[in-house]
């Protein structure tokens, strides 16, 4: 990261800049940064990745959010100090846009990306502590958020990404702690896999920024 350049980003011997800076802050542009997104998922996940017009609207909101940008996010309806809950079809992108656009903010605290599924099976193993580890200060972004299993420790069953979510919500609420996700679910399917109290939380908890239900798997 250049930190007298935040606005210049360098991949290799290539330089991206993804906008002007004006004083002590940053005056982004929104067509540069896409064109360091299309270029930067490349690099991630292959010369297949590519930016699609379909998704422009979804991504002028996630990058006002990760930019901090409070004019646009207030028109957006997006608060910057909470969270993103990321939803759409299966194969629409989410999972790659959450780990991508945390590259254009090299200067903010990163999270960790971490599959629902996997937060799940190392409850299995390890029981409770699990769960004490994601009520951390630490940011994550729960990836498949819903569709993982219950889990089970020593015969007893557990919501464990709602009580996860209950723990994330006192972070929030104490130290501004942020918590991101990603699911498949709407917010109706959401508060059936994790009852109305956690559904209530994650309202405070998250922005919703939601894919249209036709979206296409990109990955077909």
């Amino acid at each position: 990261m250049n930190t007298k350049s935040p606005h210049i980003i360098l991949e290799g011997s290539k330089e991206y800049k993804l906008g002007e800076l004006k004083g002590n802050e940053i005056v982004y542009d929104f067509n540069e940064i896409l064109t360091y997104l299309n270029a930067k998922g490349k690099l991630l996940f292959g010369t297949g990745f590519k930016i699609v017009i379909e998704d422009r609207d979804v991504l002028f909101k996630l990058c006002n959010y990760f930019i901090k940008d409070e004019a646009n996010c207030k028109k957006l309806d997006i608060d910057i100090h909470k969270g993103i809950l990321l939803t759409g079809p299966v194969g629409c992108g989410k999972t790659s846009l959450m780990k991508l656009l945390r590259h254009i903010v090299p200067h903010q605290k990163a999270y960790k990306l971490i599959p629902s599924r996997n937060i799940v099976f190392g409850f299995n193993h390890v029981g409770y502590k699990t769960i004490e580890d994601y009520g951390s200060t630490n940011y994550f972004c729960f990836d498949d958020l819903g569709v993982e299993p219950i889990g089970r420790h020593y015969g007893k069953d557990c919501n464990v990404m709602g009580e996860i979510l209950l723990s994330r919500y006192e972070l929030f609420l104490e130290q501004k702690v942020k918590t991101h996700a990603t699911s498949n679910l709407n917010a109706q399917e959401l508060e059936e896999r994790y009852g109305n109290r956690v559904r209530s939380r994650m309202r405070e908890l998250f922005n919703l920024i939601a894919f249209d239900s036709e979206s296409y798997d990109k990955r077909k």
